[in-house]
């Protein structure tokens, strides 16, 4: 097998010497999107805790992190595999009120 690089990548003798081996990358590699929901009414940990299981049921949600700002509009963000518009906007404000809270905004 002969690469037009030339590296030598192709040599056995030389790739086995240097203990390498190539493994391509598959093509269903998930690609991770953050999108930042802007949240209001979360005033103690039991809110974060409460709102981030309801992120977290959403399908393409891989994680959820969220800056509690007691006094205003807490931060949410989510980590999805693909993209936000995937996920409709009514299906984060439906798990937001599930919880108990008000989704303001949704930004990627």
């Amino acid at each position: 097998m002969s690469h037009a690089c030339n590296c030598g990548c192709s040599d056995n003798s030389n790739s086995s010497s240097q203990g390498l081996q190539i493994i391509p990358r598959p093509d269903s590699t998930p690609v991770i999107s953050q999108t930042e929901l802007k949240i209001s009414g979360m005033t103690c940990g039991h809110c974060v805790s409460s709102v981030s299981e309801e992120l977290k049921e959403i399908a393409n949600v891989q994680d959820v992190e969220i800056i509690l700002d007691a006094k205003g509009i807490s931060t949410a963000m989510l980590s999805t595999s693909g993209t936000i518009e995937e996920i409709e906007e009514e299906v984060l404000r439906a798990a937001v009120e599930e919880a108990g809270y008000t989704l303001e905004s949704v930004s990627n």
